[in-house]
């Protein structure tokens, strides 16, 4: 119960600095995912919200510090963790919209872009020479699986009745479930999954519509380029992070290695160094490269600003819907990261396959059948 505690508070403190930084490094032209001119971004209307956000998710933060870890000891229960996890990121959501509507009613009120020269740029560059997919970066990966994998098959032959419960974050001893493929071979799967799609999302971030800035054309692309090349190095280093965490966990569940501290801190150290890694690269290069310093060739404006999309942008600049852009993934503008635009019939088709597997896999409909378990053990 001390180590969920001590876990629950990790959280805690590891979601309030997330939602705290969120505006600090964001685009500055984009406060609270609205799209802003030059010329206001420290509007008092702007920095008055950036002030009472930071102080309404601190206190947040203060509130759930000691409420959590004490109700994960009363209640003794590891869904206290997934539980924290989503009361307090719905709670920053609506913090995050407020403070958005707020700058949205200010803009709106102030007419900001009356008299501005809007115009969107392009980066053609990054067709004729793109950022390439470094694809030595996935092996460790691969080797991972490839390892948890061969374990798991030697490992099955051997495996009891009953395996201990994978929760949240790691394994629960004291609950136990039937030994079939799908619970005994979990971790691959999800290893498996991990391997896979981490390429294939390099890949399309790569080929993503570029967040570029009509005032500072050059500059930004060549900002953009830097920070597309850093995201594309570090997503396989989660994806190896996980991967040494789906491996370790597969020990625990097939009790080759007994729970405790010392494996709970082996597991999980590698992911939360790859994290700390996106977080200190978010810091120094900024939401698509915005915090790199400018060459003297490439600081002149260009006398235009970024057109005004926010009607295409909805839930705080979270959800993207145009279908007059054939892109089909976009820049989020909260965070590094992508999200799909839900104006084009294939992100729909996407969701819908997603959807789909997922209703199957829940069904048991995409479990292997009983005869190939069998075999596994004989």
């Amino acid at each position: 119960m001390i180590m969920m505690a001590l876990a629950c508070l990790s959280l805690v403190a590891l979601l309030t600095a997330a939602a705290w930084a969120a505006p600090v490094l964001a685009r500055p032209t984009l406060p609270f995912g609205v799209r802003v001119p030059g010329s206001h971004v420290s509007d008092p209307a702007v920095t008055v919200q950036r002030r009472r956000y930071a102080r309404a998710v601190l206190v947040t933060g203060a509130v759930a510090a000691p409420a959590a870890p004490v109700a994960v000891v009363l209640l003794g229960s590891p869904a206290m963790l997934p539980a924290t996890a989503t009361v307090l990121a719905a709670a920053h959501l609506a913090l995050y919209h407020a403070a958005h509507r707020a700058v949205v009613a200010a803009k709106r009120q102030g007419n900001w872009y009356a008299g501005a020269r809007q115009a969107v740029t392009a980066d053609t560059t990054l067709r004729t020479g793109p950022v390439r997919l470094p694809w030595p970066l996935l092996i460790p990966s691969v080797l991972l699986l490839v390892l948890t994998a061969v374990t798991g098959v030697w490992r099955f032959g051997e495996l009891p009745a009953t395996l201990p419960t994978m929760r949240g974050m790691g394994v629960d001893a004291t609950t136990r479930t039937a030994t079939t493929f799908a619970t005994a071979f979990s971790p691959v799967i999800t290893q498996a999954a991990l391997t896979l799609l981490t390429p294939l999302l390099i890949a399309a971030l790569l080929r993503a519509r570029p967040e570029l800035d009509a005032a500072q054309p050059a500059g930004s692309a060549r900002r953009y380029r830097v920070y597309l090349n850093g995201m594309a190095r570090l997503l396989p280093a989660v994806a190896a992070g996980a991967g040494w965490a789906m491996f370790l966990l597969a020990l625990q569940l097939w009790e080759v290695v007994a729970p405790s501290a010392a494996v709970t801190a082996a597991t999980w150290t590698p992911l939360t160094a790859a994290a700390l890694s996106f977080l200190i690269f978010g810091v120094r290069v900024g939401e698509a490269g915005h915090r790199l310093p400018l060459r003297p060739e490439e600081a002149r404006e260009s006398g235009f600003v970024q057109r005004d999309d926010d009607r295409h942008w909805h839930l705080a600049g979270m959800i993207y819907a145009n279908r007059m852009d054939p892109a089909i993934l976009v820049h989020q503008r909260a965070g590094s990261r992508w999200t799909l635009n839900f104006g084009n019939p294939v992100a729909w088709a996407v969701l819908s396959t997603l959807a789909v597997l997922g209703l199957l896999s829940l069904l048991g409909v995409l479990d292997l059948p009983a005869t190939v378990t069998q075999g596994l053990r004989t």
